[in-house]
């Protein structure tokens, strides 16, 4: 274990945000990094548990060894720490800037946990920076070929581990980026675009190969020997009045900052408003706020959550309590107050505005009408599965949620072809996605191997 009473003697810090004047001016990253000897320090809070709740079920979906690198991070053997991380964690870089941490919600230290985020982000960092991330190049080719529709992250993740186990892979993506909302769905000061960058890099030199710019058809499955849709949750929940969707918006603001052009939908000196409360919609109030919008407010059709626990929400599941994300403190910095409205939707558009009304429940409560300015209405209400038009092309059909889950609970939905992430169980998180897509990896190469008819 790490210190034996280094979580009595040393609190809990995080790496801090810059200062919200200074991130807005810019779309670089949100934190300063800490020294070594602070994520060392940090790193010796680890109590090793007798029951480890953060690789629990409750924890890390991707069932990281975290008392174990954290007690190596602690002695300063940070490339074995690395080398313990990577054994089931694929991006790191990914997730410990992403990741909302289910595991240090589920820390026996509860409140005061480990900041397990931050320091895989160390290590991560620390290997690009000392040349300890190099490529792994299979030593042996099994000679099958698998196409990966779609290279978010639960594409990259099964791709990533069926090049390791030697099969031949081809990343089948639409855009003109490989990524998938890693690149686009995300905000640069979120997950800079040179981490995503420089992981595709180092696959292809691995051996996987992107195609780009190209829409995958049915056709590849004559093929190839397996094919792995991993799409994504894509088509969004519209509204009863017209908007920009989240993801089209945010896209637009990479693609800008990544140009340095203008943004093909740009809040500046616009009045927004972004309907949904969830992480998309944290995004693009700070997107909206960088972009110099004259104001932002944002729309969550649910009530507050509480501050604290409720009594059916005990540790360690994930607490289900209001949290003030980077967005909504900018906000409160440029504003004055917390951009979020409760209870509330959008009734209908006006000329420069847009109507509201409280809700009860979902019931439309009259006499609560109100009417805010809007130039720009963004909506970040959610997603409701995949795309129709991708589930078509496969002749495959959606589940009534909208997803491609086999009715055995399996990513095997017929013959070669299967599924994963996100298109296979719905919206979710990036940590989740990866540990999907892993487990379909793991799926097709028994497949190949005949394991599985």
């Amino acid at each position: 274990m790490g210190k034996p009473t280094g979580f009595m003697e040393i609190a809990r810090v995080e790496n801090p945000y810059r200062d919200e004047a200074a991130r807005l001016r810019d779309f670089e990253g949100l934190h300063i990094p800490q020294p070594t000897d602070a994520r060392r320090a940090q790193a010796s809070r680890c109590m090793n548990c007798g029951v480890p709740f953060c690789q629990s079920d409750f924890g890390c979906p991707l069932n990281n060894l975290i008392p174990e690198w954290n007690d190596l991070l602690y002695r300063g053997r940070e490339r074995e720490a690395l080398e313990r991380l990577l054994t089931t964690a694929p991006f790191p870089e990914f997730t410990g800037r992403v990741c909302p941490a289910l595991c240090e919600k589920a820390c026996n230290l509860e409140s005061d946990a480990l900041t397990n985020r931050d320091n895989e982000l160390y290590l991560i960092e620390t290997g690009f920076e000392k040349g300890w991330i190099r490529p792994r190049i299979p030593r042996k080719r099994t000679g099958k070929r698998v196409a990966v529709v779609g290279s978010g992250p639960s594409g990259l993740a099964t791709a990533d581990l069926l090049n390791r186990l030697g099969h031949a892979v081809t990343v089948i993506e639409r855009a003109d980026r490989a990524g998938g909302l890693l690149m686009y769905g995300i905000p640069n000061m979120k997950l800079p675009k040179n981490a995503v960058e420089r992981r595709i890099h180092l696959m292809e030199t691995e051996g996987v190969r992107f195609l780009l710019n190209t829409e995958a058809k049915s056709e590849i499955i004559s093929e190839y020997d397996a094919v792995a849709l991993c799409g994504g949750a894509k088509k969004p929940r519209a509204l009863n009045v017209e908007g920009i969707f989240a993801v089209e918006y945010l896209t637009a603001a990479t693609r800008a900052v990544l140009s340095g052009d203008v943004p093909a939908i740009n809040a500046k000196g616009k009045h927004v408003v972004v309907v949904g409360g969830g992480d998309t919609g944290n995004d693009c109030v700070g997107t909206a706020l960088r972009q110099g919008c004259a104001s932002v407010i944002q729309l969550e059709m649910m009530p507050a959550p509480p501050v604290e626990r409720a009594a059916n929400n005990p540790w360690p599941e994930w607490p289900r309590t209001l949290r003030t994300d980077y967005g909504q403190l900018e906000a409160i910095h440029r504003q004055g107050k917390d951009p979020r409205i409760y209870e509330t939707t959008v009734r209908r558009r006006l000329p420069g505005a847009i109507e509201t009304v409280k809700l009860k429940g979902f019931d439309p409560i009259p006499g609560t009408e109100q009417v805010l300015p809007c130039d720009l209405l963004l909506i970040a209400a959610g997603f409701v599965g995949c795309e129709t038009a991708t589930a078509a092309a496969f002749h495959v059909e959606r589940n009534s949620r909208g997803n491609l889950l086999p009715a055995d609970g399996s990513h095997h939905l017929r013959d070669k072809l299967f599924s994963a992430g996100d298109m296979r169980t719905g919206q979710s998180l990036v940590v989740r996605a990866l540990a999907d897509g892993r487990a379909a990896a793991r799926e097709i190469d028994r497949y190949l191997k005949g394991d599985v008819q």
